[in-house]
C-alpha cells in the first residue's frame, strides 16, 4: 500500500570493523556513469574539532553538522540528525564530545547505518585584517573503508557560513562527482547571514533542553534576523519543550509553507494549538502535514483534533490503523470513534487489537468491560441518536492527555490519544520514499514528459526560494532532455539570483535559441536594466509581452524600465 511504502525503513548492511592495518586512502572516484545525485544515501556529519585552545569558539564545531546537514538534505542525501547521533553515542557508551578515532567513528557509523561519515577540524587565527578560519573535512566511505584526502576551505571568520557551504558542496561532489548543482548556488543558501546571528542560533540549539540560555540565544537570533527561519523553528521547539504552547505556536507560524522544515513546524504547531484548546487550528495544521506526508501519527492527530470539535475521527483513525496496525493507540482511538457511532461490535474488535498489542493497557480493558454492559450500551445508543456536541467531560488518560486537551462528549468515554513525537528521520525517509515513487512513475514516461515534470518541480522550488533543490531538478531535466528550453530558463533565473550575470545571460540566450519564452526574456531584460541598457531591456520586455500580453512580471518590469528612462531624461 502507498502508506506502507512511505514507512520504508532504511536498514543498513553489516560492516566489518576498521582494520588497524589499513591506512586511510582517498575515496575512489566514481566512474562517469555514476548517478549524478546522491539519492537517499545515509550520511553522518560529526562536529568538527577545534585545533586551537579557544573555548569561546567551540560553538563553531557544533555549527558544522547544522549547516552541512541542511545542504546535504537539499542535495538528496538523508543526513542523520543530531538527536540520532546523540542516541547512538549513548548506546555505545561514548561521550557526546568524544574525539573520534577511525575505529570509534566506524562503530558510530554502523550504529546509525551511515554509508558516509563527514568529520574534520577547524582553526581560527588572528590576522592583521581580522580573524581568519580554516576548515578541513574528510569523508569516510563506510562500505569500502576508504578515507578521502582533506577538503580545505578558508576565509575571514565573518564568512563562516560560506566556508561551511563550500565544504558541503565539495563533499557532495566527492561522493557524487557528477552532481550538477553549482557551488555558487550552495553559497547563496545562507547569503547575507551575519556571524552574530549564526552564533546565537548555534549556541541556542547546542544548549541543553532545560537551559534558559537556549531560549535567550534563539530569541536574539530571530530579533536580529527575522527571516532566518531555522532559528524560528528552533525557538518554537524550545518553547514547546518548556510548555509555553501559545508562544511556540507563534514561533512555528513564522515559517512559510514552502520552507523545507514546514512539515515539522506545522506538526508541532498543531500540538501547541491542541494543548491550548484551539482544536480547529490544530486540525488545520495537522491537515497541512498529512496532505503532503500522510504518516499515521499525523493522520491520527488530525482525527483527535476533529473529535475534540465534535466531528467523527473514525476515517482518520481507520487510515492510521491501516498504515500502522501494530500501534495500539490507533486501534484504541478507532474504538472510541466507533462507540460514538453506536457500533459496539466494531469498537470491541478494535479494543481487542489494542489490548493484544499492549496487554497492560488498563484503560482499554476498562473501556472494553463497559462495552459489554447493557446499560452502558443503551446510553451510547441514546448519545449517538443526538446531534454531536462539543467535548466537555471525560475520564482522563494520564499517560496521554494534556490538561488543556478538553474532554469527550460522553461522560464515560475515554479521551482519544494523541501522538506527541515528530520522528525527523522517519519523516525524511518517508518523503524520500514518496520521491522515489514519483521517480519510478516518471521513468516510464517519454523523455519530454519526464523533463516537463522535473521542470515543474524546479519551478516550485524556485518560487519557494529553494535554489539548490530547483537547480537539482532543472539539471535532471536537462539530463533527460538537453533541448528543454524551460530548464535552461530556470537555470538562467538561478544564475541571476546567485549573482553570476554572465552565466545567467548565457543560459537565457540558450533557452531562447531553443524556444521563445517569457522567463528567459525577462532575465535578459533585468540584466540589461542593471547595466542601464534601457533600449535593450525594453526590447526584451516587449518580446515577453508579445508571448504573454497579460504577464504581470513583464508589465511590472516594463513600468520599471519606463520609470528609469524618465529619471535619466530628467
Amino acid at each position: 500500500m502507498v502508506i506502507a511504502l512511505l514507512l520504508l525503513a532504511f536498514a543498513g548492511s553489516s560492516h566489518s570493523l576498521w582494520s588497524q592495518a589499513a591506512a586511510p586512502a582517498p575515496l575512489r572516484v566514481q566512474t562517469p556513469s555514476a548517478p549524478a545525485e546522491p539519492r537517499g544515501q545515509l550520511l553522518l556529519v560529526l562536529p568538527f574539532d577545534n585545533q586551537l585552545p579557544q573555548a569561546s569558539l567551540d560553538w563553531i564545531g557544533a555549527a558544522v553538522p547544522e549547516v552541512l546537514n541542511r545542504r546535504f538534505a537539499s542535495a538528496g542525501f538523508l543526513p542523520i540528525s543530531s538527536s540520532d547521533r546523540a542516541y547512538a553515542l549513548d548506546h555505545l557508551g561514548l561521550p557526546h564530545d568524544f574525539r573520534p578515532s577511525h575505529a570509534s567513528t566506524l562503530r558510530l557509523a554502523q550504529a546509525v547505518d551511515a554509508e558516509y561519515v563527514v568529520l574534520g577540524t577547524y582553526r581560527v587565527e588572528a590576522r592583521p585584517d581580522g580573524s581568519h578560519i580554516t576548515a578541513a573535512a574528510r569523508v569516510l566511505d563506510v562500505r569500502n573503508l576508504k578515507m578521502s584526502a582533506p577538503l580545505e576551505e578558508q576565509a575571514s571568520l565573518a564568512h563562516l557560513a560560506d566556508v561551511l557551504n563550500s565544504l558541503a558542496w565539495r563533499v557532495t561532489r566527492q561522493i557524487a562527482p557528477a552532481y550538477p548543482v553549482a557551488e555558487q548556488t550552495f553559497l547563496s543558501a545562507d547569503a547575507g547571514l551575519r556571524l552574530d546571528v549564526f552564533e546565537h542560533y548555534v549556541r541556542g540549539i547546542d544548549a541543553g533542553s532545560e537551559s534558559a540560555d537556549r531560549v535567550r540565544h534563539l530569541r536574539e537570533a530571530v530579533r536580529l534576523a527575522p527571516q532566518y527561519y531555522p532559528a524560528w523553528l528552533a525557538l518554537g521547539q524550545a518553547l514547546f519543550a518548556s510548555q509555553e504552547y501559545e508562544q511556540a505556536a507563534n514561533a512555528f507560524g513564522h515559517l512559510t509553507r514552502t520552507d523545507p522544515n514546514a512539515l515539522e513546524a506545522d506538526f508541532y504547531r498543531g500540538l501547541a494549538y491542541f494543548y491550548t484548546g484551539k482544536y480547529l487550528q490544530a486540525e488545520d495544521a495537522f491537515a497541512f502535514v498529512s496532505t503532503r506526508l500522510p504518516l499515521p501519527e499525523v493522520v491520527n492527530n488530525q482525527g483527535v483534533a476533529a473529535a475534540r470539535r465534535g466531528k467523527s475521527g473514525a476515517p482518520f483513525f481507520q487510515q492510521a490503523t491501516t498504515a500502522d496496525p501494530r500501534e495500539g493507540d490507533y486501534h484504541f482511538n478507532l474504538a472510541i470513534a466507533l462507540a460514538r457511532q453506536n457500533n459496539a461490535p466494531g469498537a470491541l474488535l478494535e479494543l481487542d487489537q489494542a489490548v493484544k498489542l499492549r496487554p497492560q493497557d488498563a484503560e482499554a480493558q476498562a473501556f472494553g468491560a463497559n462495552l459489554h454492559n447493557a446499560a452502558y450500551l443503551a446510553a451510547l445508543g441514546r448519545s449517538a441518536a443526538q446531534a454531536p456536541v462539543a467535548a466537555t467531560t471525560a475520564t482522563p488518560a494520564a499517560s496521554t492527555a494534556s490538561p488543556a486537551q478538553g474532554a469527550a462528549a460522553e461522560p464515560n468515554l475515554p479521551l482519544e490519544r494523541i501522538k506527541r513525537s515528530y520522528n525527523e528521520a522517519g519523516f525524511r525517509q518517508a518523503a524520500f520514499a514518496m520521491e522515489q515513487m514519483d521517480a519510478t512513475r516518471r521513468a516510464a514516461m517519454p523523455a519530454a514528459q519526464r523533463a516537463s515534470l522535473l521542470v515543474q518541480n524546479g519551478d516550485h522550488y524556485l518560487n519557494a526560494g529553494l535554489l539548490v533543490e530547483a537547480e537539482r531538478e532543472y539539471g535532471q531535466a536537462l539530463t533527460v532532455n538537453p533541448a528543454s528550453s524551460p530548464a535552461h530558463a530556470g537555470l538562467a533565473q538561478i544564475r541571476e539570483r546567485t549573482g553570476d550575470r554572465d552565466a545567467a545571460r548565457a543560459e537565457a540566450q540558450r533557452s531562447l535559441d531553443l524556444a521563445p519564452n517569457v522567463p528567459a526574456h525577462l532575465v535578459l531584460a533585468r540584466l540589461d536594466l542593471l547595466t542601464s541598457q534601457l533600449p535593450a531591456a525594453a526590447r526584451e520586455v516587449q518580446a515577453a509581452l508579445q508571448i504573454a500580453p497579460s504577464d504581470a512580471n513583464a508589465r511590472g518590469l516594463k513600468q520599471a524600465i519606463e520609470s528609469r528612462g524618465q529619471q535619466v531624461a530628467q
